[in-house]
């Protein structure tokens, strides 16, 4: 038995006059749609359709629309619309104080519970209707699209759909724009009449002047909904809004403007004025915010490039740590590119990432614990409960990730050179995954996978063949960046590795044209007012400049900061000597950006230069900066490098 069969379903609007109330029952609205008969108001309505029509032609931003089958709808059924509340008969109607409809709808769990809720009433007001439309979108719809589809063959469903359709011009802007903005998220094909006739409507009313600014910013939400919407209607909007005091917006409509900012910015629209009154009032309402518009307004002015909003930025970036717990997938996301981009390094935020990782690595989503490892490498933040976390979360869900995925997992262990309690497992996880899919990886991804291995020591001597074939190195230059300087010394450390840590490789070689003489290390270069300090120290040791050179480049790829030759009893030799060499030391001047931050952990670079240069026959001596900035003059200075160099003398 259908839901509504043979009762009037009536929807009311409180901001309708009473002359604009029309009864139409649904089987004449049906012969209209199929040529048979013409309800007499229609013309109004497919001309406002036509109008949208020719206007824009909307498509969602999500992968799928839906359509929404009217026509199998019983044709004995009767749907009215009365006009005004006040002239609604409760006397003949099965009706419901609006106050007790939202409370009872609150309480419902499933659409089905709210469709069999609704076919009870026969009198609703547009805003109870559409408020039920948005409780069914918040029930039904997730990331992967409409949960249900059966939904929208539900008789009560296209009624309402109906109603709202041919009668868009009787709602209030509450009404229409609740039912647009729920239509949209359940993903209606927006080039269908019922969307495009609630659309056609909301722009009129937009361009008659008639929507407050919560309005303005209900259908600007809905619009950013959709893949093209118009900017001139966006624009409108934002005009519309600058009307009123932007000190007296709400949250919901600041982060609404910056979304329509970051749309119209794209086609060549100039705020920055706008902007930076918008910036102002926001700085003052950061502690107002939820961790939804914070990481909103976040990634608006990561798009909107808005680096000089520092004072904005710095405070966002400061009340985001509370929300740690808080955010979505999506929103720690957005959060943590706003980090990356403006720069963001903060103690307190690093430290409630390590409390929500280790708790939420088995529920989070790939691509979060991704952006999570990107934001820790590329800070150069040695996280062990993070890196600890992600080495389990890899170990038991990697069949799951993306090659993308994979590597982000992976690479920041060997560019923080650290291996996590779980590291027998780790790799040998790695291993199996790599077996199963090396095709399936892009050639740079996968060179910066195995590249980043041999810095811990683990050695992917199965894949080295693979690498060093031509047919590999030829796609390698074929995709950007291409055989860079870069690429070319990834390619070196690892043929190097092989020939110094795997004697028992015997696979193909790296042809000597895709070889570097020197590796290009930008984030170990040396820190220049600590260098200069251990050569002032150096040179009272020994007296005089000509016993030891400094940035010497050697015949196998590294640059050796300070070089001290020494012969057969022990005696320094002058730097330029090549004759009775015995001893080579080589001092490693380590600043704090051969460390991880905040800590005294090499990082990978510097860690495995300083074991081949050892490999490659020098006598390596760290000079730590943590070491040296303490003493206070040369005097200290030579002595501890004295004690450092020769120790037994």
């Amino acid at each position: 038995m259908a839901l509504i069969s043979r009762k009037s379903f009536q929807l009311y609007s409180s901001s309708a006059p009473a002359s604009r109330s029309a009864l139409m029952t649904l089987s004449r609205r049906l012969n209209f749609i199929s040529g048979q008969h013409k309800p007499q108001n229609c013309s109004s309505v497919a001309k406002r359709m036509m109008c949208a029509k020719d206007k824009s032609q909307y498509t969602f931003r999500r992968n799928k629309h839906v359509q929404l089958q009217m026509q199998s709808l019983s044709a004995n059924e009767t749907v009215h619309l009365c006009g005004d509340m006040r002239n609604c008969t409760k006397s003949n109607n099965v009706w419901m104080d609006e106050q007790l409809f939202f409370k009872r709808l609150n309480s419902l769990c499933t659409s089905k519970e709210i469709l069999y809720f609704l076919s009870s009433l026969e009198v609703m007001s547009d805003t109870m209707a559409s408020g039920a439309l948005q409780k069914i979108s918040e029930l039904e719809v997730d990331d992967n699209g409409l949960k249900n589809p059966a939904l929208l063959e539900n008789e009560v469903f296209r009624a309402l759909c109906f109603q709202f359709e041919f009668e868009s011009s009787n709602l209030s802007n509450t009404g229409l724009l609740n039912a647009l903005q729920a239509l949209i998220r359940l993903r209606i094909d927006p080039q269908s009449t019922l969307m495009m006739s609630l659309l056609s409507e909301s722009e009129e009313r937009l361009g008659r002047g008639q929507l407050t600014a919560e309005h303005l910013c209900a259908l600007g939400e809905s619009l950013l909904e959709l893949e093209s919407p118009s900017c001139a209607t966006l624009e409108q909007i934002v005009n519309h809004m600058q009307e009123g005091d932007i000190k007296s917006w709400s949250p919901r409509e600041v982060v609404m403007v910056y979304n329509i900012l970051e749309v119209t910015v794209r086609e060549g629209k100039q705020w920055q004025s706008l902007l930076n009154r918008l910036n102002s009032v926001t700085l003052g309402a950061v502690s107002q915010l939820s961790p939804n518009f914070v990481s909103e307004i976040l990634n608006s002015l990561v798009v909107l490039r808005q680096t000089r909003a520092v004072l904005l930025v710095t405070a966002l970036c400061k009340h985001s740590v509370q929300h740690v717990p808080h955010f979505t997938d999506h929103e720690l996301v957005n959060v943590l590119e706003a980090f990356l981009y403006f720069g963001q390094k903060m103690q307190n935020f690093t430290e409630a990432l390590e409390r929500h990782v280790p708790r939420s690595i088995h529920t989070m989503h790939p691509q979060t614990v991704s952006k999570v490892m990107q934001y820790c490498c590329e800070k150069t933040i040695l996280s062990k409960p993070i890196f600890d976390a992600v080495a389990e979360g890899f170990i038991s869900s990697a069949d799951r990730l993306t090659t993308d995925q994979i590597a982000a997992y992976i690479i920041p262990f060997g560019t923080l050179n650290y291996l996590p309690p779980s590291a027998s497992s780790l790799f040998g996880k790695l291993e199996i995954v790599l077996h199963t899919r090396l095709r399936h990886f892009q050639p740079h991804t996968l060179l910066n996978l195995l590249h980043s291995c041999v810095l811990i020591q683990r050695y992917p001597t199965n894949f080295l063949p693979k690498i060093f074939s031509p047919y590999f190195l030829q796609k390698l230059q074929a995709q950007p960046p291409g055989l860079n300087r870069v690429v070319m010394s990834q390619l070196t450390q690892l043929f190097l590795t092989v020939t110094l840590e795997c004697p028992f490789y015997e696979g193909p070689k790296l042809l000597s044209k895709y070889q570097v003489k020197a590796c290009p290390t930008p984030q170990s270069s040396l820190d220049v007012h600590l260098f200069k300090r251990v050569k002032t120290g150096l040179l009272d040791l020994l007296k005089k400049r000509i016993y030891f050179a400094s940035e010497v480049s050697t015949p196998y790829f590294y640059v050796v900061d300070i070089e001290i030759k020494l012969d057969g009893e022990g005696f320094v030799l002058p730097a330029a000597q090549l004759e009775e060499v015995h001893r080579r030391i080589a001092l490693c001047v380590d600043g704090q950006n051969r460390f991880c931050a905040h800590s005294h952990n090499l990082l990978g670079e510097e860690a495995i230069k300083q074991r081949h240069l050892q490999l490659l026959g020098y006598e390596v001596v760290q000079i730590p900066f943590f070491e040296i900035e303490s003493l206070q003059n040369t005097r200290k200075i030579a002595d501890y490098l004295h004690k450092k160099i020769f120790p037994c003398t």
